[in-house]
């Protein structure tokens, strides 16, 4: 058993952006099913670490929980969701570092999510036909950070085909287009928070890519943000102190040309008359050289 947790922590450590957004994502749904089972087996109702990870709709809900703007992106409860989000993440997340490198995955993995999120909450809390349902209402899965991926790649390079089981080789985008035309379409249905997140995360990816065509690239602020909580638990190196000397480099050079020079001298006259020749300030300088 010990052997199987060394493997998969190497595999994490050792692995790329997708692998570990993929073992985090998985590491989340395990955790919720056992939860689950616990749950149930003592007869508790419901799953109260849902409540702590899912993101609600109302924004009273949300206020008290913000964290959820991040957490819902990497929480699953159904095996399908995980199965199909992840294989999604894994296949196209190689296609988008083909073009791209992998902080700019996570940084647009995280920013798809937010703006799946943010569309759900605006939609939810605007539109009258969600608003009897918005109290109640509640996102997870990563959903719209796959989406921001898959978009992203889809419109940077409008060229790229890839082969699909009983149908062949298609151009990426128009899989793409496909199922933002299928999200629309099912925005009032039973999952209609998740289709609407699916859109804001396309929408997310779509941006992303003319702005790269640009030469703009807007994941940076992100990673900055993720790299500053990394080092926060990082230890602080050991202070190092540097002494400035009071002389230019000229001043500094001329100085020890000049102790090399009467150096030399005292060593000549050493060679030629003896020790007991030289003076006691002679033989301080050669004592002091010698060091």
């Amino acid at each position: 058993m010990g052997d199987i947790f060394t493997k998969l922590k190497q595999s994490f450590q050792n692995g790329g952006i997708p692998v570990k957004l993929i073992y985090i994502n998985a590491g989340v749904f395990l955790m919720i099913r056992l939860v689950g089972i616990i749950c149930l087996l003592l007869s508790v109702p419901g799953i109260p670490i849902l409540d702590y990870l899912e993101l609600p709709s109302s924004i009273p809900l949300l206020l008290q929980k913000p964290w959820t703007l991040l957490t819902y992106m990497f929480t699953h409860f159904d095996f399908l969701h995980i199965l199909f989000n992840m294989l999604w993440l894994y296949w196209f997340g190689h296609i988008f570092l083909q073009h791209f490198n992998e902080r700019q995955l996570g940084g647009l993995y995280i920013l798809g999510g937010l703006a799946g999120a943010f569309l759900y909450i605006l939609l939810y809390n605007t539109l009258p036909y969600f608003r009897s349902v918005a109290p109640f209402s509640a996102l997870i899965g990563a959903s719209a950070s796959v989406m921001a991926i898959v978009f992203a790649i889809s419109f940077y390079r409008k060229d790229i085909e890839i082969q699909l089981f009983l149908i062949g080789r298609i151009k990426l985008i128009y899989l793409a287009i496909g199922t933002l035309i299928i999200d629309f379409l099912a925005i009032a249905s039973d999952n209609a928070g998740g289709h609407i997140a699916h859109i804001g995360g396309a929408l997310l990816g779509i941006f992303y890519a003319t702005q790269m065509n640009r030469g703009k690239d807007f994941t940076k602020p992100i990673n900055k943000t993720i790299d500053w909580f990394v080092n926060l638990r990082k230890p602080k190196p050991k202070m190092r102190v540097s002494y400035k000397r009071n002389e230019t480099d000229y001043e500094y050079n001329e100085r020890k040309n000049k102790q090399n020079a009467e150096i030399d001298r005292i060593l000549e006259k050493l060679k030629h008359a003896g020790y007991n020749s030289l003076s006691s300030d002679e033989k301080k300088k050669l004592f002091d050289a010698s060091k």
